[in-house]
């Protein structure tokens, strides 16, 4: 199955080259389910990889120390983390964790600043 990608325009090469073994529905309904499962599971995966990605990105501008850096970073990781919370791809508690240790690292990182 080849699925276009809505943001590049192009086909995935990882859905081409997939060795994918399905087992083959007994009913219209079961059919229909895994339709929805194998479409559910690429949007949760796609979610949950951009806040990742925002979370790498925290990570290297905390290691960076610029103030105007990581406030930028810190905003879009909280936006998509609150995103995914409010979609249900992350628990909430999860994504308030997060927030909460990030809150921490930037406070550190100003506390250094100033000293």
């Amino acid at each position: 199955m080849v699925s276009l990608d809505t943001t590049a325009g192009t086909a995935s090469l990882t859905t081409l080259f997939q060795k994918t073994t399905r087992a083959m529905a007994n009913t219209k309904s079961a059919a229909k389910r895994a339709r929805q499962t194998t479409r559910r599971t690429a949007i949760n995966k796609r979610s949950l990889t951009g806040v990742k990605n925002q979370l790498k990105s925290v990570r290297a501008a905390l290691k960076g120390g610029k103030e105007d850096v990581i406030k930028t970073a810190s905003t879009s990781f909280v936006s998509a983390l609150d995103k995914a919370a409010k979609a249900g791809r992350i628990h909430r508690n999860a994504a308030n964790r997060h927030k909460s240790r990030l809150a921490k690292a930037r406070a550190k990182v100003a506390a250094a600043a100033k000293a």
